[in-house]
């Protein structure tokens, strides 16, 4: 007989790990909420051509790609940010400024499966359009951080830099966007030798390798210490110190709201997703980071929407992994902070009692208790064994004496104490019950 198997780099996730994922899923949503970020729901298939406009080499290389019956070219989405910008280009292009969108759901890479790394996995998506503003990037950096504070993490750092930096060196280099971005994926993977190689050979002047070098040697988490120093090492160049005076702003504005997320300003940070214009950022903790693993990452963005045929629309955005996170907290032995539910099981003393056993499993739920009714013929004995072995904290025993009274037997599993009580009292009864 065959196994059936996952699909390579697919998982199941068994109720204890489903729990954590949605609790992480939970949490971002009602951070859209509190923030007034409104939620849309996007396909899981879109066109090829949007999907990979400016998605950066290596993910159009992983993409799920494949033609449709009608032999449209089409793939899976292997993020959102392309569906939201094409919805606000589109739909929602006359909606007032700014915009401000949340989603969630499962994306699909055909990366090398390992540890922390799939090719199913879910992010949490806020997108913030409209706003040009170090207040929005603030934000959406703010939201991030309190995201990980949310779900119980601790010792988590935000790692921020600017592609303004990058880009406004070797735009007045004379580097054309194209060789920028191939550029950008070398120091995505932080192969800064090649990439400084690669300036060479194309023709960056001595005194921008020496700017280069400086630059991607500038990090550290006394944020107005390495901001001045950036702003000393780019003075030459016009449009990366107006970058450096707006991640300046940024990180101010974002220490100002209070994030308890320690920070760490790298100049020489950069993220494959060619789309990016601005400052960039991503989240990690120590237990992940060893593995090279980000919890989530973001950025500006603000000629995507325009790319789509929308108006100019300024743009951040940010990506939380929510399998990421659950990681996380799994390793830094984080439980999901949810009430303790009450959980009933209603056992017919006789199969005549059947029905009655449902019709009170119906009240208690109208109630907001879980409650299951005993389906698989166990006796009474073996069906209290099973209640107390699956954790539950009530039996509700059905018997004919007891319900010609109107009355059932109420036991409380833990402390092995039990009672006949009205039936119509056992809902309030169960609710006070410690």
């Amino acid at each position: 007989m065959t196994e059936f198997k996952t699909v390579r780099g697919m998982r199941d996730f068994l109720a204890k790990d489903a729990q954590k994922m949605r609790f992480v899923e939970q949490k971002a949503r009602e951070l859209a909420q509190l923030y007034g970020y409104e939620e849309v729901i996007t396909p899981v298939v879109e066109s090829y051509e949007l999907l990979a406009a400016k998605a950066g080499e290596e993910i159009r290389l992983r993409m799920y790609q494949f033609n449709d019956m009608s032999g449209r070219k089409i793939a899976l989405r292997a993020e959102f940010t392309p569906s939201i910008a094409r919805l606000v280009a589109t739909k929602m292009r006359t909606m007032p400024k700014p915009l401000k969108l949340f989603c969630v759901g499962s994306l699909y890479r055909y990366d090398e499966p390992q540890y922390g790394r799939f090719r199913e996995f879910w992010q949490a998506n806020y997108e913030l359009m409209g706003s040009n503003q170090p207040e929005a990037d603030a934000e959406i950096i703010t939201v991030t951080s309190n995201l990980l504070q949310t779900v119980g993490l601790h010792n988590h750092y935000l790692k921020i830099g600017h592609m303004g930096i990058l880009r406004g060196i070797l735009a007045q280099e004379n580097v054309k966007e194209e060789q920028q971005n191939q550029m950008m994926q070398l120091l995505d993977k932080k192969r800064w030798d090649e990439a400084l190689k690669m300036a060479q050979k194309l023709k960056v002047s001595d005194q921008g390798i020496r700017t280069l070098k400086t630059v991607f040697k500038t990090r550290g988490k006394n944020a107005s210490k390495i901001l001045e120093k950036i702003k000393q090492r780019v003075k030459n160049y016009e449009t990366a110190t107006a970058a450096a005076e707006n991640l300046k702003e940024i990180v101010e504005l974002t220490n100002g709201s209070g994030v308890k997320s320690e920070i760490l300003i790298d100049a020489g940070f950069a993220r494959g997703l060619e789309y990016y214009t601005g400052a960039i950022f991503e989240a990690y903790v120590p237990e992940l980071e060893r593995a090279g693993l980000a919890l989530g990452g973001g950025g500006r963005y603000d000629k995507l929407i325009e790319l789509f045929g929308g108006e100019p629309t300024p743009a951040v955005g940010v990506a939380p992994g929510i399998d990421r996170i659950a990681l996380a907290m799994k390793k830094q032995k984080v439980s999901p902070k949810t009430e303790k539910q009450k959980r009933v099981v209603i056992i017919p003393i006789k199969k005549e009692m059947r029905a009655k056993a449902f019709e009170v499993s119906a009240v208690l739920r109208k109630a907001k208790i879980t409650a299951e009714v005993e389906v698989m013929g166990r006796t009474v004995s073996n069906a209290l064994s099973d209640a107390d072995r699956r954790g539950f904290t009530f039996a509700v025993l059905i018997g004919p004496a007891e319900e010609k009274e109107g009355k059932a037997i109420l036991r409380n599993m833990k402390k092995r104490e039990q009672r006949a009580i009205e039936i119509k009292k056992l809902a309030k009864e169960i609710m006070k019950a410690e």
